[in-house]
């Protein structure tokens, strides 16, 4: 993000070579380690890669299984020479390794495509992966928008060649003369048609950013079951030929020997009562309306049921059995982390009502919360999503996504929750809007900015408990995250002028993290920096994302200079101690542009931070918290710091 009178972006590594390096005379030999490192590194990319060139009448099963395995065998044999074309666009670290792994997938990319008549003889990459394999299962990426639906319409009608071309193009932003060298290297025959094909494509550059959409994400998947009759026809002749062996085995087998080698366990063809008890809606929890007053805990177990169809046991009946045994028209929806299957014993009804054209059912059973929705005519198929939950508290079980219609929630909360309202994070002056509250239902609720577009604003469900305002964002997820400001062990809800203020120019990085079942996120303002020239003072800000698997925490350095609207991210990771209870302490650059000087590298520490200090394209030292030096425009370096206590910590990137 850019401020009237500046400009920052991240501080580039000093470690990655340069894009203006002249050629060697010889071309380097990649190992396999070197091409291994890459292809782990840029897997989803390179797989992503696959998919985009591979034909889409394969089949989506098919053609997600093989842009894996295309991948996962693109190691070489030995040390290769590196083809000699850029691994990435301008800007971008130039990698050997990365380049050979890359052509070696486009190259079968294409051939998966030929027919099978020609070569005579099928290569491997034209039949169907042996590995990764998924028994009983379709997958398929998660579907997108009516833009993506007409891109992927638009790249099936090209050649093979020429979808590579559009990719090359686009997602890996090569020039014309990089990617013709790529095809060239790949076999395709006629390198200048497939980029007059790609060329082609409606909407031209423009579309470029719809390729790292999730509809052209492998990594990210759906999963629905194969043909359930077909796969049970073909079980009970395969149940039946293993019988006849198994008796014919005993037959043989010596006398006297042990038959009962699983002890007092029942036969397989038994049916389990435990399992047949959870699937009874006559068996669900219920509790008073008001155990949470007396309970040791206040959580999901303490929520009463509530709803106008607590009592429609044949809605509960239908809810609990898709629950165990979804079918091929339920919609499943899981974060990450959450395991799947139904419950090991009857689970805690919290609600079942009709919630706008919707019937809904919430489910509690001590790890995960589930929502069931079929619509009321009956017209489509249900939807399951299901949510980890396991150790909230109090302040993380306040609130459960009823439903979402027309870019609109409601929320199901607490039963300690006296108020509820809607507030524009990034308007931390403005007047929080009021929800009814019906039997626990909120009037619906704006979701936050859509995926697409400008970030304009961000709407957030406020809470309040006891007298205190706590924030929730909705994620896209069943369970809203908690927002919190302050230092790591310390930080404290968003429920005051000050802390709104001070999440305000970051609102908007929350996008960020749709979808990655965030529990909280903090917000913790690390560092002041004066700005060269006395331009005012630039503030330094970490946001950390919880997630309830407790893996995968997403850490951002934002920079915000005076006057800017919104935040600029300096830095991020993920799964790294960094601005967190265990490792508070963090350090992050920018390259920032002053309007009448020219270039500055821009570094800050969190608090106990005695030095800083940039090597590799600059090299500059500073003592106490912050660094400010000379820099030219692209400019690289590497930020270490030393602590008060002896310790060093490394910029994060």
């Amino acid at each position: 993000m850019q401020s009237q009178d500046a400009a920052s972006r991240p501080a580039p590594s000093a470690d990655a070579p340069g894009t203006d390096d002249p050629p060697a005379a010889v071309a380097p030999r990649v190992g396999v380690d070197q091409a291994e490192a890459a292809l782990v590194e840029h897997y989803p990319r390179l797989v992503r890669l696959a998919h985009l060139v591979l034909p889409p009448g394969m089949g989506r099963t098919r053609r997600v299984l093989t842009a894996h395995a295309l991948v996962q065998r693109a190691l070489p044999g030995r040390r290769t020479p590196a083809p000699a074309i850029p691994a990435q666009s301008a800007g971008r670290a130039a990698d050997p390794g990365y380049a050979l792994v890359r052509l070696r997938v486009v190259r079968t990319a294409l051939e998966a495509g030929l027919p099978l008549r020609r070569p005579a003889w099928p290569r491997r990459s034209q039949l169907p992966p042996l590995l990764p394999a998924v028994w009983g299962l379709r997958v398929f990426p998660r579907p997108g928008g009516a833009d993506e639906l007409a891109l992927d319409r638009a790249l099936a009608a090209l050649t093979g060649p020429g979808r590579a071309a559009y990719a090359l193009r686009g997602l890996e932003r090569l020039p014309d003369d990089a990617v013709r060298r790529v095809l060239t290297e790949a076999g395709a025959a006629d390198p200048a048609g497939a980029l007059a094909e790609a060329g082609s494509v409606p909407g031209g550059p423009a579309r470029y950013a719809l390729l790292a959409a999730a509809e052209f994400d492998p990594c990210s998947l759906q999963v629905r079951p194969t043909d359930l009759m077909r796969r049970r026809t073909r079980l009970r002749a395969a149940l039946a030929g293993g019988a006849v062996l198994v008796a014919g085995a005993m037959l043989l087998g010596p006398p006297g020997g042990d038959r009962d080698g699983d002890g007092p366990a029942a036969p397989p063809y038994a049916r389990n009562a435990a399992a047949q008890a959870a699937l009874d809606p006559a068996r669900l929890v219920r509790v008073s309306p008001t155990a949470w007053l007396t309970s040791a805990r206040t959580d999901f177990s303490v929520w009463p049921a509530r709803g106008d169809r607590v009592g429609d046991r044949e809605l509960l009946r239908r809810a609990l059995a898709v629950w165990a045994r979804p079918g091929e028209r339920v919609r499943v929806a899981a974060t990450p982390g959450t395991p799947a299957g139904g419950p090991a014993g009857p689970p805690h009804l919290l609600y079942a009502g009709t919630v706008d054209a919707a019937r809904v059912v919430l489910l509690y059973d001590g790890l995960r919360v589930v929502r069931y929705a079929e619509p009321e005519d009956s017209s489509a198929g249900a939807a399951l999503d299901l949510a980890r939950t396991d150790g909230a508290g109090r302040a993380d079980a306040t609130a459960v996504v009823l439903g979402r219609t027309d870019g609109n929630v409601r929320y199901l909360t607490a039963p300690w929750v006296t108020k509820a309202a809607g507030r524009d994070l990034t308007e931390p002056d403005a007047d929080a809007t009021g929800l009814a509250l019906t039997d626990g239902v909120t009037a619906p609720l704006a979701g936050p900015v859509p995926r697409s577009g400008d970030c304009a604003s961000w709407t957030v469900l406020e809470l309040t408990d006891d007298g205190t305002a706590r924030l929730l964002s909705d994620l896209g997820e069943l369970v809203p995250a908690r927002l919190t400001a302050g230092p790591p062990g310390a930080a404290k809800e968003v429920s005051g002028a000050r802390a709104r203020h001070a999440w305000a120019p970051y609102a908007c990085s929350l996008g960020a993290v749709r979808g990655q079942g965030v529990r909280s996120v903090n917000a913790w303002e690390f560092a002041k920096q004066p700005l060269p020239h006395a331009t005012g003072t630039a503030r330094w800000v970490c946001t950390r994302a919880e997630t309830w698997r407790g893996t995968g925490a997403r850490v951002l350095a934002q920079f915000h200079t005076p006057g800017g609207r919104y935040g600029a991210v300096a830095a991020k990771a993920t799964d790294v101690p960094a601005c967190g209870g265990r490792a508070p302490e963090v350090l992050a650059g920018v390259l920032w542009k002053s309007k009448k000087h020219g270039w500055y590298l821009l570094a800050a520490g969190s608090e106990g931070t005695a030095s800083v200090r940039a090597s590799g394209g600059i090299d500059a030292a500073a003592d106490g918290r912050v660094l400010a030096a000379r820099a030219g425009q692209g400019a690289r370096a590497g930020l270490t710091a030393e602590l008060a206590d002896g310790r060093t910590v490394r910029g994060l990137r």
